[in-house]
């Protein structure tokens, strides 16, 4: 009804809308789209980076590409169109005729070339034409390493990886919801937390209230960096029903391991009405198969430019992820002499553990309570344990961490860290529901479905202690 009503009541306003051209202000083809559905014979123009360059006698071929594919396109320009400024790294605006080659290339035979930006290699460019630059080199140039091969395939598949992980969501009729990036809370409790407040003494001191210290002077309590939005999805799924975020988060850790990063964005979800880990890690195993199915269908080409061995999928694909409880999990690592200690399972033997598996991914569950924190649910038949869940594969060891959630009030009531999470135990005082919920590192995913060792080469500009460049 309110449709036809706003047709009736704003018919010009309507036309408008439904006869916008298209949503983009693009006047030249996209690469990808060139390559895929090819029209031979039509006037294409594309535009992009030169990639590689050969001079033959009569014609220059350069393999241009724009970034939004694995492949580049064939460019063939007549030499009286080549000019000194047409060089590997330049970038290009070209004009031609759509062909193919007799072996079935598709190639743009140019009849305009312009250089719209020079790259002169000698004058500093750290990238060099025909060479496999190793990713530590790359790291040194996070302002231009999107220009390789290596960065800019694994970038696309973390957009697919994304668009990938929206869809299985949705499919399941989860909302998505954005979480605070900056929260009065550190939910995990480690306490390494980044402290957020203004970088202006006057403004600071212009704040003060009575009372309130510098920290607390503009917000009115200490504010930190999200290390998760977990508090705040189970808020939302109490009046919502299932939901998950997919965001920025900080941890201050002194750590430049492979798997480590400061910044890092997390894939978190809220289940509600679920009262059994079995739930989650269905939902974490289907997520998981998904997205690696799913990316191997749209990204095969740059899954094999990361890594060669991306050519064929995991063993584990077609299998049902193995479970271990923690105990079960401890017995098998002491027979291979690597005793856990009181700090629990480390990252050395959560890989021995998916090695035992035969690569399998693992779910480790029922982990002793005081290795986890606070608004985990104690198992009904050993208060020692609680119904957590660490999901370990191979390459990262742990991937996934996730438990069904307290929900008993007088329980909760107990274990509250602070009274500054008073709100959090009122959740279970009024319309309270049993639910469960995890969190995965998007980056230590994607590690795993692109075969990367070092987590730095996940995203475009990593942090990570004394580095925050750009």
């Amino acid at each position: 009804m309110w449709f036809k009503n706003a047709v009736t009541r704003f018919p010009q306003a309507w036309f408008k809308v439904c006869n916008v051209k298209s949503v983009c202000c693009r006047n030249y083809s996209v690469i990808s789209s060139v390559l895929e559905k090819p029209n031979i014979g039509d006037d294409t123009e594309v535009k992009g980076w030169v990639r590689n360059l050969r001079v033959m006698k009569g014609v220059v071929f350069a393999d241009v590409s724009d970034g939004s594919c694995a492949q580049r396109l064939q460019v063939v320009i007549p030499k009286d169109l080549k000019t000194d400024a047409l060089t590997y790294g330049s970038s290009v605006h070209v004009s031609g005729i759509l062909s193919k080659t007799p072996k079935g290339q598709v190639e743009l035979v140019a009849n305009k070339v312009k250089v719209l930006g020079e790259c002169v290699v000698l004058d500093g460019y750290p990238f060099n034409p025909r060479t496999v630059h190793p990713p530590e080199y790359m790291r040194q140039f996070l302002h231009l390493r999107s220009r390789t091969n290596y960065i800019s395939a694994i970038l696309r598949v973390r957009n697919s990886v994304t668009r990938h992980i929206h869809d299985y969501f949705a499919a399941h009729n989860y909302i998505h919801i954005n979480t605070p990036i900056l929260t009065s809370n550190d939910c995990e409790g480690a306490g390494e937390v980044f402290k957020v407040q203004p970088d202006s003494s006057a403004t600071v001191k212009a704040m003060m209230q009575e009372g309130k210290d510098t920290d607390s002077a503009y917000f009115g309590s200490k504010t930190f960096l999200s290390v998760s939005g977990q508090l705040h999805l189970e808020a939302v799924c109490r009046g919502m029903g299932n939901v998950y975020t997919l965001g920025p988060t900080f941890r201050a850790e002194n750590s430049r391991s492979r798997l480590h990063l400061s910044e890092f964005y997390m894939l978190e979800a809220e289940a509600a009405f679920c009262d059994s880990l079995d739930q989650l890690q269905e939902l974490i195993e289907g997520l998981l198969k998904h997205v690696l199915v799913q990316t191997r269908n749209s990204n095969e080409a740059d899954l094999f430019i990361i890594d060669k061995a991306n050519a064929s999928p995991p063993v584990w694909i077609d299998k049902k992820f193995i479970t271990l409880s923690y105990d079960e999990a401890r017995n098998i690592l002491e027979k291979k002499h690597l005793d856990v200690t009181e700090e629990g399972i480390n990252k050395e033997q959560e890989l021995a553990l998916v090695e035992y598996c035969n690569g399998t991914p693992v779910f480790v569950v029922r982990w002793p309570k005081n290795l986890k924190s606070f608004y985990m649910k104690e198992c009904a038949d050993d208060n020692s344990k609680v119904e957590a869940l660490d999901l370990l594969t191979p390459i990262t060891g742990e991937v996934v961490g996730g438990s069904l959630r307290e929900d008993d009030y007088e329980k909760l009531k107990q274990k509250l860290p602070s009274e500054a999470l008073n709100w959090y135990l009122e959740l279970r005082k009024f319309g309270n529901i049993p639910t469960g919920g995890f969190g995965l590192g998007l980056e230590r995913l994607l590690q795993v479905v692109c075969s990367v060792n070092n987590i730095k080469d996940t995203l475009p500009f990593p942090r990570w202690p004394h580095n925050c460049d750009m």
